[in-house]
């Protein structure tokens, strides 16, 4: 059968959701909604991203948060991040 990306986005609301964003950055947190753009609000999301110095910067977002849907390069509900990824590295 065939699914369309919303119908697999909207499936995911509720479950943990593994992004990985434009860039280096990686977001992995709860789906609670999303619009036709793409733009994800996420709660207990925590953000990873390499340091200058090469070290794994982790983040707690503390709220609620928006992330806006151009920036987006890969979604991966209801999935955890593979052990080499950054979120996994900073669990």
């Amino acid at each position: 059968t065939r699914i369309l990306p919303l119908e697999l986005i909207d499936k995911a609301i509720g479950s943990q959701i593994w992004i990985l964003m434009r860039g280096k950055t990686e977001v992995v947190g709860i789906l609670r909604g999303f619009d036709d753009y793409v733009n994800l609000v996420l709660d207990d999301a925590i953000e990873y991203f390499p340091g200058s110095d090469g070290t794994l910067i982790r983040t707690e977002l503390k709220s609620e948060i928006l992330l806006n849907g151009n920036q987006i390069a890969v979604l991966v509900p209801n999935g955890s991040p593979p052990d080499d990824a950054l979120a996994a590295r900073g669990s």
